[in-house]
């Protein structure tokens, strides 16, 4: 027995010793995004991955992911990227030095994880709005149907890159390689000191020859010409692996808690993008809609709401707010920018609490990544002229400085499509720049400041108006704008060199906006001073599973306006404190919590939560849920400046200009839900998807704008419900080589319960269709076209009006298109001629004025505008740029 128990218990030793060595040491596995292009970069990726403690590290070139095997009680996620990132390749979390990027081979030079991401330690956050995998969503693998070589009829060049291969498996470049197309050995071209080789491609040529004194050749047929060709050596014989990534224009990332939508400006170029307002053309989430029928504001429409209720920044600083909104869109230029994010329903508490409907921002170009020059030219044939110059110097390996200029001319006096005798678009000229400097010492510091200047003086009214004989009087109906704003920023930020996750930064910006106009007989001028500080500081607890963000911000605002006889002046602060936690266990679930706390020196203090869940079943499956609070205090006046072009009168009744609030109003609260769909899939062997996204929004408080009286305006407080519901499916894909399709749905339901009763909100569209087609060659043409249908809108009502001034209660639906062709030339592809066509189905409202021979008349309106105020308009355009 005591045998038999001694063999028991040593048996047992036995289990429990092969217990704790099989499970007790058991790796744990991380997959994550790591940036590259090549099969010298997976060797680089994979060798740096192995520190100690790492028994596995494997590399996928198609996903740009890696898979890591490691024991935890030796090394971690953060030690492993960190070393990654050390040998030049970007992560999802540490970004490698720019320096040491910058010493990759030719072939290795990747576009960068989170370009954008890289600024926010300068004092701004965004890896919820720009999203960490930027380059990694913006390239995908090509499928082999889609690498069909017989649908190239066209100039293409060919690159590819030669390496040898050791015993020991390591890439070395091999330089001095023959290259030439078989059907045409005479032009034949060697690889240079990279081992790298560009061909010309000509029509009907499919196979490669590669061959090497010493070795044997290959001959390499060509599937697809946009893939670059990896030649391996190995052993004396060359053999051929197939590398290929494709950068998409616009996409949706995959990573982010928040769902976003970036659009790059290769996107943009798909128009003639000379400002803001005209950037939104082959999007089917933001309308641009004219706020009336004689001033040329442009304002955005998100989840069906006034632009108002979206938070419009620039590099997450506050972009034209409070009375610089209304025409904000049209001050920034399109060549300016460098890409667009555009995230529905809630954003971070980090950048605020006054999201209601989404938040837009806008990254311009900066000075330290951006071409050395770039000048753009566009003209139309209804006297509309701009001219960009965008210039950028690296000074040395700490300062860049940039330019950023902006010209617009318009002066056609005399476009009037309706025939009513007024101005289509006022007349003048629209001047904006930028002077901005980037310094960064290498060792963590990062700082952006600038100035920014736009001056504004336009007139518009009738066609025969002179502003010299006719200003103020009943001579003829005129309107002019004389606006000037400037601007400073800075942001500085550090990154911890020894916690790369950890950083702090401050966000600084201070401006002056000053405008004085008037319409018809009524003068309204106004006058801001605002001030903004934000101080953010992120880490992890313990590990990139818990990440935070936490900080401070104060915004301060002056507002001073009169409207004739009659003045509003307030001054606004509001100060708060703010933390943001994500729980991001792996890399099909991510949580983020947010909580700001503010006092508004108005009306007190006020709660801020948001919450935000992703959920990743599957590669080609995201789902989102977000929830959460915004708040806003309404510029009427401002934000309404239509009204001033009309009859109307003001009913200053419901308002006060004594007791220190906003014309004795309260503040604008919503809480907005969310829940959207992103599918992948294969269609005709390519890439394609669809999207699906849920929004309601549901006012506790909201300032109603009421026309429903046509000869008055009244603002009030709401007094029972008012709510948007909004649904959008989008459909992507790609029928043939080079040809991409979106289509898209909305259907908005958006009422709001008027001193009359419960009305569908005014001038909104119910119903739109979109599509947008795209067609573009590497022989640098590219075809673009855009086509959408706007259903019919609620008119507010006229009836009480005599009948000859008396309008339907809805509008009729129209159906609008845009097309583009650009050619772009040279060998680098930097010069590109444009001409294209907006609004070709000519449609435009034929009465956008009401009582247009009356204009001093009591029922003069131009706010009953529901579709275009003009026809069908040319352009033309050239860009360059130097890189």
């Amino acid at each position: 027995m005591k045998i038999k128990t001694l063999l028991k218990g040593i048996f047992t030793l036995v289990l429990i010793s092969i217990y704790s060595t099989t499970f007790a040491q058991k790796a744990t596995t991380l997959t994550f995004d790591v940036a590259g292009n090549c099969g010298m970069c997976k060797q680089r990726i994979e060798k740096a991955a192995k520190v100690k403690g790492v028994s596995e590290a494997t590399w996928n070139a198609e996903t740009g992911k890696i898979t890591v095997a490691f024991d935890s009680k030796s090394t971690n996620a953060k030690a492993i990227k960190q070393s990654i990132a050390n040998a030049g390749h970007d992560t999802d979390e540490v970004r490698a030095k720019d320096e040491v990027y910058a010493k990759l081979h030719e072939c290795c030079l990747y576009d960068r994880i989170g370009e954008e991401d890289h600024d926010d330690h300068a004092g701004h956050d965004h890896g919820d709005h720009a999203g960490h995998d930027h380059a990694k969503e913006g390239n995908n693998k090509k499928t082999e149907e889609e690498d069909d070589h017989h649908a190239h009829d066209h100039e293409h060049v060919v690159r590819g890159v030669v390496v040898r291969e050791n015993e020991k498996g390591e890439l070395t470049p091999i330089p001095g390689v023959n290259v030439h197309w078989l059907d045409d050995p005479k032009k034949q071209l060697q690889s240079n000191e990279n081992g790298v080789f560009d061909i010309k491609h000509e029509k009907g040529y499919k196979q490669l020859v590669v061959s090497f004194v010493g070795m044997k050749s290959d001959t390499i047929t060509v599937k697809n010409l946009h893939d670059i060709l990896v030649i391996h050596a190995k052993n004396n014989v060359l053999e051929e692996v197939v590398v290929s990534r494709k950068q998409k224009s616009s996409y949706i990332s995959k990573m982010t808690p928040n769902r976003v939508e970036m659009i790059t400006a290769k996107e943009l170029f798909k128009a003639a993008c000379c400002d803001l307002s005209e950037s939104f053309t082959t999007n089917a989430s933001v309308d641009v809609v004219s706020s009336d029928a004689v001033t040329g504001a442009k304002q955005i429409q998100l989840l069906g709401l006034s632009g108002v209720y979206t938070q419009l920044t620039v590099e997450n600083l506050p972009g034209p707010r409070g009375f610089a909104a209304p025409l904000g869109l049209n001050s920034m230029a399109g060549p300016w920018i460098e890409s667009i994010q555009i995230s529905k329903g809630m954003g971070s508490v980090a950048n605020g609490f006054e999201s209601m409907s989404g938040q837009i921002n806008v990254e311009l170009k900066k000075p330290h990544n951006s071409d050395r020059l770039y000048f753009n030219a566009y003209a139309n044939n209804m006297g509309r002229t701009d001219v960009n110059l965008n210039l950028s110097q690296k000074i040395n390996d700490k300062w860049s400085v940039g330019m950023l200029l902006h010209d617009n001319f318009m002066y056609n006096k005399t476009m009037n499509f309706s025939n009513n005798g007024f101005r289509d678009m006022p007349v003048g000229n629209t001047f904006s720049g930028i002077n901005r400097w980037h310094y960064e010492n290498g060792k963590g510091l990062i700082a952006q400041f600038g100035i920014k200047y736009l001056n504004d003086d336009r007139v518009g009214g009738e066609i025969d108006f002179n502003e010299k004989t006719d200003k103020l009087t009943t001579n003829k109906y005129g309107l002019a704008f004389d606006i000037e704003r400037i601007e400073g920023f800075a942001k500085i930020g550090y990154i911890f060199p020894n916690h790369k996750l950890r950083s702090i930064g401050l966000q600084l910006s201070g401006s002056h906006y000053k405008q004085d106009s008037y319409f018809g007989l009524t003068t309204y001028n106004n006058e801001q001073n605002s001030g903004y500080a934000n101080l953010l500081f992120q880490d992890v607890i313990g590990s990139v599973k818990h990440k935070y963000k936490a900080g401070v911000s104060v915004a301060y605002d002056k507002y001073n306006e009169s409207i004739l006889t009659n003045k509003f002046d307030r001054t606004e602060t509001v100060s708060g404190a703010f933390v943001e936690y994500t729980y991001a266990p792996n890399e099909k679930f991510d949580a983020v919590l947010g909580l700001r706390q503010d006092y508004n020196s108005i009306y007190g203090w006020f709660t801020t939560p948001r919450a935000v869940l992703r959920y990743a079943p599957t590669t080609t499956t995201t789902l989102r849920l977000s929830s959460g609070r915004g708040q806003r205090t309404a510029n009427i006046f401002a934000e309404n400046m239509g009204i001033f072009a009309s009859s109307r009168l003001i009913d200053y009744t419901k308002l006060s200009n004594t007791d220190g609030t906003a014309y004795g109003l309260k503040p604008e609260v919503s809480w907005n839900t969310g829940l959207t769909l992103d599918q992948d899939f294969k269609l005709f062997g390519r890439e394609s998807g669809f999207s699906v996204e849920l929004f309601h929004n549901n006012f506790s408080n909201q300032v109603v704008v009421d026309y429903e009286d046509p000869r008055a305006v009244s603002f009030y407080n709401l007094a029972g419900k008012s709510f948007s519901n909004s649904v959008q499916a989008e459909f992507r894909f790609m029928p043939m080589q080079h040809f991409e399709a979106k289509l898209a749905y909305r259907l908005l339901d958006v009422q709001t319960d008027y001193e009359a009763g419960r009305l569908q909100k005014p001038l909104t569209a119910k119903h739109r269709g979109f599509v947008n087609l795209g067609y573009n060659l590497h022989s640098g043409w590219s075809f673009d076209y855009v086509f959408n249908v706007t259903g019919k809108k609620r008119l507010p009502s006229t009836a009480s009006n005599p009948v000859e001034y008396q309008r339907g209660d809805y509008s009729d639906a129209y159906v609008t298109m845009n097309a583009q062709v650009s050619k772009s030339f040279g060998a680098n592809k930097n010069f590109t001629i444009y001409v294209g066509g907006e609004n070709l189905t000519n449609f435009y409202q034929k009465d956008p004025i009401l009582a247009f021979d009356q204009p001093f008349g009591e029922h003069f309106d131009t706010n009953l505008l529901w579709g275009p105020v003009a026809g069908r308009l040319f352009y033309t355009g050239v860009r360059f740029n130097i890189k």
